[in-house]
């Protein structure tokens, strides 16, 4: 007969799950029964052979024989019947996980089994769907959230284009002056679109994962950020030295992208004769990693906002400094691709201090 995988016949697996459980039930029984009456019948035979005549015992024998047949019939519809019930009974809970799954959708997401009972491994799935639908729940509701923000985002610098080019074109009278104001905000509005668009592809290209990797030198990739960094007069960036090269595993582009991002972010974020320091380290506990510190000075921020600032298009309301609100949603999506950690600091004296430790090479 043709097996299928796992060495089962194909037939026997186009049955019902119900009735194989059955059909092994009654097997087993039948087999473990059958075997109890063949040694019941030896028995009967060696005791009837020796205290009777073979004339006598044979009929008897035959007698004996005849009802442990019925017997043995007898018991394997009994095992049967109670086999299909106690099946039903045992796959009740999977109805329920296969129910659930069917009535699940993007509106119904907040649907749990709840499964109560023994902890056997019936309810552990039980609860690993619940879990699975409280990560798809989550997920959704992160993603819709993301959606209407950056759509709300786009829409700004694309309403403030049409308006100024609705503007110009009503008004007959406009001049040559009139029409190089309004493409120069036109142009202003298209660069922060393509701020905006760029953040967004390289914060999707993150959470992807990284797919190349390199040995990155972290202290002059910082030197060579800063240095390219434009930095308002009345603000400064200061590295502070470095006892040695310090190399971690990652991808050049998106590890250049989060140092920009701290230190863009630390320079918009600040107030006049404001600072931002920068400093790269390694340490050996809880693992060995390398730490790049940025801090800066700027407005005092609740400790228990800080939490809020990894969120797609937070500002905490600080709109003065500009900015699409993706970069340090950016660091961190970026951190976690490359297995490193993020922690945000606010001391009391106002700013922000922020930490990426990243795996070290080797």
């Amino acid at each position: 007969m043709r097996s299928g995988p796992g060495g089962l016949p194909a037939p026997w697996r186009r049955w019902p799950l119900r009735a194989r459980l059955t059909a092994l039930y009654t097997a087993l029984f039948t087999a473990s029964s059958a075997v109890v009456l063949v040694i019941a019948y030896g028995l009967m035979d060696g005791h009837v052979s020796r205290t009777l005549p073979a004339r006598l015992a044979d009929p008897i024998l035959d007698e004996i024989a005849l009802q442990l047949v019925f017997v043995l019939v007898g018991t394997t519809l009994l095992a049967a019947a109670i086999g299909w019930v106690a099946a039903r009974r045992a796959l009740r809970p999977i109805h329920a996980v296969t129910a659930a799954a069917r009535r699940v959708s993007d509106e119904r997401l907040d649907e749990r089994l709840a499964l109560s009972g023994p902890r056997d491994e019936v309810r552990e799935l039980a609860d690993t769907f619940d879990a699975m639908l409280e990560r798809l729940e989550a997920s959704l509701t992160a993603q819709q959230r993301f959606v209407a923000n950056a759509g709300h985002e786009l829409r700004t610098p694309l309403t403030a284009i049409s308006t100024e080019v609705d503007v110009t074109l009503d008004d007959p009278d406009a001049d040559v002056g009139e029409l190089r104001r309004m493409g120069e905000r036109v142009l202003t509005g298209t660069d922060e679109l393509n701020d905006l668009l760029d953040g967004l592809l390289v914060l999707a290209r993150s959470q992807r994962g990284v797919d190349r990797r390199s040995a990155v030198e972290l202290g002059a990739t910082v030197r060579r950020v800063v240095d390219e960094q434009p930095v308002p007069d009345d603000r400064h960036v200061t590295i502070d030295p470095l006892a040695r090269p310090v190399e971690v595993w990652g991808d050049p582009a998106l590890l250049q992208r989060v140092i920009a991002n701290l230190v863009d972010n630390g320079l918009r974020y600040n107030h006049a004769d404001g600072w931002v320091r920068v400093t790269v380290e390694t340490s050996s506990a809880p693992k060995r990693c390398a730490t790049l510190r940025v801090a800066n000075s700027g407005p005092v921020i609740a400790p228990g906002d800080v939490g809020r600032l990894t969120e797609p298009f937070e500002r905490l309301g600080r709109h003065g400094g500009g900015g699409s609100g993706l970069g340090l949603s950016i660091v961190q999506a970026v951190v976690q691709a490359h297995g490193g950690m993020l922690s945000i600091a606010a001391p009391e004296t106002g700013g922000l201090v922020v930490e990426v430790r990243l795996p070290l090479v080797g």
